[in-house]
């Protein structure tokens, strides 16, 4: 049906319906492409051709202009392994992932780095990235499998 603008708000915008009655298009349902600014896509005195989706207990009336636009066409979608043949698989910035060698994994501890008069803001924003590092290397080695009751190691459980 077709109404008439009536107000704006930052969430969605009223439009007066046939019969006096009022409806609210959400900001969500004007537009197939993202809407930041209602009142840049939407004026007040406007008129707009609008879909009832909806009608609350409270007889609030939900309205859309999207559903009653085209729907935009999708590009097609690879698989991820056609991507990763090509060399734009799920590897660090798109590219592939280097070898793995099937031999046995060792932990090895990184060097301290070194402190030329660092600031105290510096010093504890360097061991904040270090210790989330060896957060990281202690739980891919464990295998995520960190805390808990169900494994005590060596020196046996309570």
């Amino acid at each position: 049906m077709e109404g008439r603008v009536t107000g704006i708000k930052p969430f969605g915008a009223f439009v007066a319906l046939p019969e006096g009655k009022v409806g609210m298009v959400h900001i969500s349902e004007v537009s197939n492409a993202y809407v930041q600014d209602i009142a840049a896509v939407l004026h007040e005195g406007e008129t707009v051709k609008v879909k009832v989706i909806g009608i609350s207990p409270e007889g609030k009336i939900a309205l859309s202009i999207k559903q009653l636009l085209p729907r935009p066409e999708r590009p097609a979608r690879d698989s991820g392994r056609n991507n990763a043949r090509e060399g734009r698989g799920n590897g660090p910035r798109g590219g592939r992932r280097p070898p793995r060698d099937d031999g046995p994994r060792v932990w090895q501890p990184k060097p301290p780095a070194r402190s030329d008069n660092l600031s105290f803001e510096d010093m504890m924003s360097r061991f904040k990235s270090q210790s989330e590092s060896k957060l990281a290397d202690l739980d891919h080695e464990s295998g995520g499998r960190r805390g808990g009751s169900a494994t005590r190691g060596r020196r046996g459980g309570r």
